[in-house]
């Protein structure tokens, strides 16, 4: 990126980190987009002089669950509003011992296990823009934000794990003990409802995306292995 470019942050908030206190001179706006309408207003303000534009992923009240949140227009409404970077939270179960509930996880791969949501921005409607992208995927998250998270984390001494995969689950449900040990033997080190389609669709639209994956508890896995010791 350009050293030129002027930088504007989207923070996508998730369950319970969607404070919009932490903007000044906060201003408020309602947008559309041509894939409807985003999770709610676009919450617009500056952080140490950074410009930024805050989204609650689930809506101010989290009304909307995982399943139901427009991620097409989400983005669409963040990209048309000039944000460059996204920076997003999101709430995950861990599936790893050393993944301790508290510990931040900022992921650089995903296991997809979503069913139900649009995947692309290139949907063929004929108010989306035309074609179809087969965009690579072997690096969804921004190498470079990932980086600077990791640098802040690492001042601030929070507990940080500088790598991971997270699986997202369709939910709303939680998973079974059966899927749980599963997606450990898979390779996923956390589990969520909301990075997919989020970070493909930030990809597409040329937005560098990173996740603060915070864990919340064990998945159920865990409680399977306390029972058989």
């Amino acid at each position: 990126m350009s050293a030129s470019m002027q930088i504007k942050i989207g923070i996508i908030g998730g369950s319970g980190l969607d404070d919009p206190d932490i903007l000044e001179g906060r201003t408020e706006k309602y947008v559309d987009t041509p894939y409807g309408k985003p999770s709610d207003a676009l919450i617009m303000g500056k952080i140490q002089n950074v410009e930024c534009v805050l989204l609650a992923r689930h809506g101010r009240q989290h009304t909307i669950m995982p399943t139901d949140v427009n991620y097409q227009a989400n983005i669409w409404a963040l990209r048309e509003e000039g944000c460059t970077h996204l920076l997003v939270t999101t709430a995950c179960g861990s599936l790893r011992e050393e993944i301790q509930p508290g510990d931040i996880v900022i992921i650089d791969q995903f296991i997809d296990r979503t069913t139900k949501r649009a995947q692309t921005l290139y949907d063929g409607r004929p108010t989306s823009p035309p074609g179809v992208s087969h965009i690579p995927m072997a690096e969804p998250f921004c190498t470079r934000t990932r980086e600077v998270l990791l640098e802040v984390a690492r001042g601030l001494g929070v507990k940080c794990h500088p790598q991971g995969t997270v699986l997202t689950i369709e939910g709303p449900r939680f998973s079974s003990r059966a899927e749980s040990l599963m997606f450990r033997q898979w390779g996923a080190d956390v589990i969520n409802m909301t990075s997919m389609p989020e970070v493909v669709l930030a990809k597409e639209a040329g937005l560098c995306y990173a996740s603060i994956a915070m864990a919340t508890d064990y998945d159920c896995w865990k409680e399977h292995e306390e029972a058989e010791s």
